[in-house]
């Protein structure tokens, strides 16, 4: 196959040395950028939170900003007409990933308040 890429004339200058390697740099490019832990835009608020060991009443009430709302309707909305892009997919992925840990977490909080109110 073969590709045509546009690049910037200091990465051009770059790759020129290497230029009989390429596709094995690009394979390896991108080996590692799939296997990079996932960026959570949107979602630091949340992570931090959990971070910090908060009491079981403030996991409980853990809540995504209007932001991070708005980008999960927005997901959910392409979901439903068509479909998601490739970057789309992704960030639904970590979403969905990040809710469940979250639920997991809200759950042990919810079980530690049962816990604590039983005598």
């Amino acid at each position: 196959m073969e590709l045509t890429l546009t690049v910037s004339e200091e990465l051009a200058s770059r790759l020129r040395p290497v230029e009989d390697r390429l596709a094995q740099i690009l394979e390896l490019g991108l080996r590692e950028w799939q296997a990079a832990p996932p960026q959570f835009e949107g979602l630091g608020d949340v992570l931090e939170i959990l971070a910090s060991l908060p009491p079981p009443q403030e996991v409980l009430a853990l809540r995504p900003s209007l932001a991070l709302q708005e980008r999960i309707s927005t997901l959910l909305d392409k979901l439903r007409k068509g479909g998601l892009s490739a970057d789309d997919e992704r960030d639904w992925q970590k979403y969905q990933y990040i809710e469940h840990l979250v639920r997991i977490a809200k759950a042990k909080a919810a079980l530690q308040l049962k816990s604590s109110e039983t005598p």
